[in-house]
């Protein structure tokens, strides 16, 4: 974009997700109400923000046809109820398997309109003594790469909790201002990894990172790190909830981006 001072706020929502769906609806709009009294003209949820369970399988009834649902129409109507941009985390949608869904994220305009979609393709995997992950149990990787979508403060990219391990991802959506990364990263892992994660994406690609996390102990008993934050372009982290519902919010500036980028221009010394 052009403007050179333009400015925008957004925010992080982060939840505690449990075993009913329009518990965790209700306190998704909460979060989202809170964010909206902040300013923020970007939310984005965490990923299952909807559904918790206590098992891998539990979400496949949940499973929606694409554009029918009570859980796409709660994101449709608050983004239009709220003139925002949402980034509505991760619902489960049908796929072609019968006993997988796709986990997706879905992106709504401020007339509630769906303007991007992205299935997550990495599937997180972690084993260790009693502590056993493996989403392809019940999650069917995505067939398209992720979409970027542009808004006011200009082009953004999309991304799912585990995508944050895999930089040349993020690299491959190109030239971008933002990227948005919805998860529920384990406590275990988020711990040690999470934070450094998230800013070296940003460090590495010169934008801001928004990253809606679950944090807390969950119903199922699962306990997820938080620590939902923003990232500048230069690293420095602008705001960050470590644990429990809430939102981390703050201000995107045009101005911070192109200083970093004109100070440092790594993006244009690309080789590969």
């Amino acid at each position: 974009m052009s403007s050179g001072d333009l400015s925008m706020r957004i925010a992080a929502v982060q939840m505690v997700s449990g075993l009913d769906v329009t518990g965790n609806l209700e306190q998704a709009a909460r979060g989202i109400e809170q964010a909206v009294l902040q300013g923020a003209s970007l939310v984005a949820l965490p990923e299952y923000f909807c559904f918790m369970g206590q098992h891998d399988k539990d979400k496949l009834p949940l499973a929606e046809m694409p554009g029918e649902g009570p859980i796409q129409t709660f994101l449709a109507e608050q983004a239009r109820h709220h003139g925002i941009w949402l980034v509505g985390g991760t619902l489960p949608l049908r796929s072609p398997d019968a006993d997988r869904i796709y986990n997706t994220c879905l992106v709504h305009d401020p007339q509630g309109q769906v303007c991007a979609r992205y299935d997550k393709i990495h599937l997180f995997s972690f084993h260790r003594g009693q502590e056993s992950y493996d989403e392809s149990r019940a999650i069917r990787p995505g067939d398209d790469p992720p979409q970027v979508f542009d808004m006011p403060f200009g082009r953004t990219a999309l991304g799912i909790c585990y995508d944050l391990r895999f930089p040349e991802f993020f690299r491959a959506q190109g030239d971008v201002r933002l990227m948005v990364l919805p998860a529920a990263f384990t406590w275990t892992t988020g711990s040690v990894h999470w934070e450094v994660l998230l800013r070296a994406r940003a460090i590495e690609n010169q934008c801001y990172v928004l990253a809606s996390a679950q944090g807390g102990t969950h119903a199922n008993g699962r306990r997820t790190w938080g620590h939902s934050m923003l990232i500048d372009p230069w690293g420095e982290i602008l705001d960050c909830l470590p644990e429990g519902p809430g939102v981390a919010a703050g201000v995107m500036e045009t101005d911070r981006l192109a200083a970093v980028r004109e100070s440092l221009p790594a993006l244009r010394h690309r080789v590969l």
